[in-house]
């Protein structure tokens, strides 16, 4: 537990609308009767081990264009980089980002002494996610999709022209997407490749045929590389929401987290974030 005396009033109106801790002000009457107030208010919990650190720790897989991507000089950019610059801001604190996997994502997240305080960047909201951990509100829709070659797009209008012998799929470890292809590509070759990022360029280049993605990541590749395409973009296979995954017992940060997004869809800023990005907003 912490006691916030005197903070700077922005900060500490935010953290306490964010949090939803109620705001004391004590009164004491002198003989004079007048008035002392002093401007008291204790937050305790995962928040405020945070505003103790001065710093929320992200961990991010940063190989998720448009979503999380880490740059060769270890700079991270992308949507959901910016939803988590947005959290840090409205909390009042620095930010720092940590590298997960897909593979380690969950032993990441569970692991004491904890790597970080949330995740973010792509993470779909699943039910087994939930089991043992909190996710947020949806801040994207999202959904499975293909990636193959521009020349070959006429070629796949649904799951069945993926699933055959002679087409060979392409996904990264460890995540929803090898999920995905093995329950439900029975016949099709899968293969898979450790770096995410590598994936389109495999498929552009003929390594494999298909690469299963998300509606969220094929549009990035289809408008940089020219040999790619996204036939079923419209049409994805799935339909979910992406959010922000972190332990259990740190109810009052989700809480905070989630009264940030639910600011953000109130005040259009994550409208204009999904327009910046060329994202679908579904809010």
């Amino acid at each position: 537990m912490i006691i916030l005396e005197r903070l700077k009033t922005g900060v500490l109106i935010a953290v306490l609308t964010m949090c939803g801790t109620a705001y004391f002000a004590s009164c004491a009457s002198n003989k004079n009767n007048t008035t002392k107030q002093s401007n008291i208010t204790t937050i305790d919990g995962k928040v405020a081990e945070i505003l103790d650190r001065g710093t929320i720790l992200f961990g991010t897989t940063g190989d998720y264009r448009p979503l999380s991507f880490c740059g060769p000089d270890g700079t991270y950019w992308g949507f959901g980089i910016e939803i988590a610059n947005e959290i840090a801001k409205r909390l009042g604190v620095n930010i720092e980002f940590k590298k997960t996997s897909w593979p380690t994502l969950t032993a990441d997240v569970l692991t004491e002494p904890q790597l970080f305080d949330l995740a973010i960047g792509g993470i779909t909201i699943t039910d087994t996610r939930r089991e043992t951990m909190l996710m947020s509100d949806g801040y994207l829709a999202n959904g499975k999709t293909i990636l193959c070659r521009t020349s070959e797009a006429d070629r796949y209008k649904s799951l069945d022209d993926i699933d055959k012998p002679e087409v060979t799929v392409m996904v990264n470890p460890g995540g929803l997407n090898e999920k995905f292809a093995n329950e439900n590509l029975t016949h099709a070759k899968i293969v898979v490749h450790p770096k995410n990022e590598e994936i389109p360029t495999l498929v552009a280049e003929g390594a494999a045929d298909v690469m299963i993605t998300e509606i969220t990541e094929a549009p990035y590749y289809v408008q940089t590389d020219a040999r790619l395409a996204a036939p079923l973009l419209n049409a994805p296979f799935t339909h979910g929401e992406i959010g922000v995954l972190m332990q259990k017992g740190q109810e009052n940060l989700l809480q905070m987290v989630n009264n940030v997004i639910r600011q953000m869809k109130s005040d259009g800023s994550l409208r204009k974030l999904h327009e910046k990005y060329g994202l679908v907003y579904a809010y």
